[in-house]
């Protein structure tokens, strides 16, 4: 199939593409403060470990996999800039069925579980846009994390901003998270962002235009 696209990918390839991506990190563990948001936080209660964040045709021909971890730079230049010329001319369209996978390095132990945590918490109550929606929000706040910019992000998809604040102080999803990076060790992830295309990696960077070459072999 064939499509029309490569003014939208010229404009997608304008950020900087890293090959290797993120490979490690540190930080620490912190109490997090809820700012200007006046939370009652208590830990969450059975929450939805089975729950896969997902755009697109359930049935499509091709199944995208992308593994991210939300302290790594990588995995927000590649969600803010080159994600959205992908899903606009191929998740949209029906011929992708697209998933997020967690992968926590972690570039930053004080926030990778955390707001991993909070993404899948929205998603879990307000449904995969709501996640997609968030976790662009959320890159947008990196380097600068905090209860409050979690907060923020949730309420401006709609979200309880508590919730998602509390699913982040007590790293709700962190099971969930860390299963996901088992499957991506078992399937050579060593670096975020890790992109598969029906099983097969994306070897060379994550720019749309690199992205929709593999999507394009395969439909």
């Amino acid at each position: 199939m064939e499509h029309t696209r490569r003014s939208l990918l010229a404009a997608g390839a304008t950020a900087g593409v890293g090959v290797a991506g993120c490979l490690g990190g540190g930080g620490g563990s912190n109490q997090i403060d809820t700012g200007a948001y006046d939370c009652d936080l208590s830990e969450p209660g059975d929450p939805d470990l089975d729950y896969r964040p997902t755009l697109g045709n359930p049935d499509a021909d091709v199944t995208v996999r992308v593994f991210e971890d939300f302290t790594c730079g990588h995995c927000a230049s590649y969600t803010l800039n080159h994600f959205p010329t992908i899903r606009e001319e191929y998740v949209d369209s029906g011929d992708v069925h697209y998933q997020h996978w967690d992968f926590p390095i972690p570039v930053n132990e004080t926030w990778a579980i955390p707001v991993a945590s909070a993404a899948r918490g929205v998603g879990v109550r307000n449904g995969d846009e709501a996640f997609f929606e968030f976790a662009g929000t959320a890159y947008e706040s990196q380097g600068n994390y905090s209860g409050e910019a979690i907060g923020a992000a949730a309420e401006d998809v709609g979200a309880d901003p508590c919730a998602a604040i509390a699913d982040a102080q007590f790293s709700a999803y962190e099971q969930a998270s860390q299963s996901d990076k088992s499957e991506g060790e078992s399937m050579g992830v060593g670096g975020t962002p890790a992109i598969f295309v029906n099983g097969s990696p994306v070897e060379e960077g994550y720019g749309a235009e690199t992205i929709a070459s593999a999507i394009d072999a395969e439909l």
